[in-house]
């Protein structure tokens, strides 16, 4: 079984990253925008984000979080620790990540795009969390060092990223021995035709980049992580009727994933 389903050679790469970083400045500055995509607190709350956490981060924040998933279950952050937030947005996961580890712990949150880490760093400034810290880099090449972090988390992102492959490394590198890795994207239950994995403003959607569930599962496992738990997560859902034939089409869906570093 291959580990990359998807060939980033066929795909326009430069054209792949502009469109992800202006789909996505609007994401920051206009999150009430029209999108593919749900976005807000009403989306976090049914994708089983506790009230409790919504309510002690900004409310700013969470306008726009556009994830696809829940996943804090499964990364079981505890006090203390060292946490990278891949693709961190304009902030929800990795201040409720924050809360989660404490002032004793850290959350490193890394993004490619100007307009997402700085509204992200302003409410950070302006509530005092001292325990976040947002870097500009991207998802496969953050800069941090080797076994730095206790857990890497990512909502919604990877599936944005050419070669997945490359980000599971990365997210391998990071990670201490019994480290984990807890996310949620977008996979398919059949591979995409040509035409979908090759049109850059169809990856920056958040469907042309999505990789068959068994093969995303292969590839992390490749990068030499141990997959632990697997499940779907039903109360995602596009809303697009482009994005919603392709979920039909394709069986475009949304899992929360959990792996080891042995």
């Amino acid at each position: 079984m291959t580990a990359i389903a998807l060939n980033p050679k066929r795909l326009d790469v430069a054209a792949l990253e502009q469109k992800v970083k202006a789909m996505y400045r609007d994401v920051a500055v206009d999150p009430h925008g029209e999108f593919h995509f749900e976005m807000g607190r009403a989306l976090a709350e049914r994708l089983g984000y506790a009230p409790a956490d919504l309510d002690a981060i900004p409310s700013e924040a969470i306008d726009s979080f556009a994830g696809v998933g829940y996943y804090f279950d499964l990364a079981d952050l505890r006090a203390g620790e060292t946490v990278v937030d891949l693709g961190s947005g304009s902030g929800t996961d990795s201040f409720i990540a924050a809360r989660k580890v404490g002032r004793a712990g850290r959350v490193i949150g890394i993004d490619m795009t100007d307009e997402q880490l700085a509204k992200a760093e302003r409410l950070r400034a302006a509530l005092w969390w001292g325990n976040v810290t947002y870097r500009k880099g991207y998802i496969q090449a953050t800069g941090l060092a080797d076994a730095s972090c206790d857990a890497v988390i990512s909502n919604g992102v990877i599936n944005l990223a050419p070669d997945k492959g490359e980000v599971f490394r990365e997210a391998a590198r990071l990670l201490k021995a019994g480290g984990r890795l807890a996310l949620a994207d977008i996979v398919t239950d059949v591979q995409l035709p040509g035409g979908i994995t090759c049109d850059a403003t169809l990856w920056a959607a958040c469907i042309g980049g999505a990789m068959r569930a068994d093969a995303y599962v292969a590839a992390i496992e490749s990068a030499g992580l141990r997959v632990r738990s697997v499940r779907d997560n039903p109360a995602y859902r596009f809303i697009s009727d482009n994005a919603q034939g392709a979920t039909k089409k394709y069986g475009v869906k949304s899992v929360s994933i959990e792996a080891v570093k042995a």
